[in-house]
C-alpha cells in the first residue's frame, strides 16, 4: 500500500501539472500571432547589423520582444545608445504595473519563484493569468498557470526568432506578418478593459501614439506610454478615493 506521504507527492504533482497545462491553453491563441513577430524581430534584428548569436541571446535573456523590436529598429536608424536605452526603459514601465498587479495573489510564494515568474512575466503571459486570478482568486497551484503560459511563450520565442535568424533576409517582403502582434495585443487587452481607468488610459495612449508617429526615432512610443500611464493611474487613483468609507 502507498503511504500518505506518496500520495500527497502524487497529488501536489498532478494538480500542479494540470495547472500548468492550463496555462498553456490560455496562452496557445495568443502564440499564433507571437511566432511571426518572433521571426520579424530575428530578420529586422540582422538587418540591423545584430549578429545572429547577439539576436537569438537577446531573446533568451532579455526577452521583451517589444523591447527587442524596438532596440532593433532604433539600432537600424543609428539612433543614439541613450535614446535605444529610455525607450527601452519606458516601455518596459508597464511591466511594473503588471507585478503590482498580480503581486496579491503570488506574494505568499518563495523568493526562487518570484525570480523565475518575474523573468516570465510578459504582456501575453499577464493577460491570462490576471484574468484566472480575478476570478478565482489565489489557491495552492495559482502560480504554476502564470509557469505554464509564461514558459510556452518562451520557448516560442526562442524557436520563432531562430527561424528569423535562419530565414533572414530570405522572407518575403510582400508578406504582412507586421500585423500580427498588434491583433494579438488587441486580443489581450479587450478583455482587460472593464474599468474606466484602463480604458482611459489605453485610449488616451492609442491617440497620442498616432498624433506623435512623426516624431524621430519613435519617441511617439515614449510619449504615448508616459500619457497613458499618467492617466490610468490618477483616475485609478479617484477612483480609489471615492471607494473609501
Amino acid at each position: 500500500m502507498e503511504s500518505s506521504v506518496v500520495k500527497e507527492k502524487r497529488g501536489f504533482v498532478n494538480e500542479a501539472q494540470k495547472s500548468f497545462l492550463e496555462g498553456v491553453r490560455a496562452e496557445v491563441p495568443l502564440l499564433i500571432g507571437v511566432f511571426p513577430f518572433g521571426m520579424i524581430y530575428g530578420a529586422l534584428a540582422l538587418n540591423a547589423g545584430i549578429s545572429a548569436f547577439a539576436s537569438q541571446m537577446m531573446s533568451s535573456i532579455v526577452f521583451a520582444g517589444s523591447s527587442q523590436f524596438i532596440a532593433a529598429k532604433l539600432a537600424a536608424d543609428s539612433a543614439p545608445g541613450f535614446v535605444i536605452i529610455l525607450t527601452i526603459a519606458v516601455v518596459n514601465l508597464r511591466h511594473m504595473l503588471y507585478s503590482a498587479s498580480l503581486a496579491p495573489y503570488l506574494k505568499h510564494l518563495s523568493l526562487r519563484w518570484k525570480f523565475l515568474l518575474s523573468y516570465l512575466l510578459t504582456d501575453e503571459a499577464y493577460a491570462p493569468s490576471i484574468l484566472k486570478y480575478e476570478k478565482e482568486g489565489v489557491k495552492p497551484f495559482s502560480h504554476w498557470f502564470l509557469l505554464g503560459a509564461g514558459f510556452s511563450l518562451w520557448f516560442t520565442w526562442q524557436v520563432s526568432t531562430a527561424l528569423g535568424i535562419f530565414v533572414g533576409t530570405e522572407m518575403p517582403g510582400d508578406i504582412p506578418l507586421e500585423f500580427a502582434l498588434p491583433l494579438t495585443f488587441i486580443a489581450m487587452v479587450v478583455p482587460i478593459l472593464k474599468k474606466r481607468p484602463l480604458v482611459a488610459a489605453a485610449v488616451s495612449a492609442g491617440i497620442t501614439a498616432l498624433l506623435a508617429y512623426n516624431l524621430p526615432f519613435r519617441l511617439g512610443l515614449i510619449l504615448a506610454a508616459l500619457v497613458g500611464i499618467i492617466v490610468g493611474t490618477v483616475l485609478e487613483g479617484r477612483a480609489s478615493q471615492k471607494e473609501l468609507p
